[in-house]
């Protein structure tokens, strides 16, 4: 009888973000949303 224990320890850290990632961020969420915005406008248009 062969007993194969597998133990798996997984640790999850919060990243943190410095002044030019978070600027980042912001400028790719501002971005994305202006888009969302654009495509919505011309759906509407259409």
């Amino acid at each position: 009888m062969t007993l194969n224990i597998f133990f798996l320890t997984i640790t999850i850290n919060k990243r943190r973000m410095n002044i030019q990632e978070a600027a980042h961020q912001e400028m790719v969420e501002r971005l994305y949303e202006q888009n969302k915005d654009r495509q919505v406008s011309m759906h509407r248009f259409m």
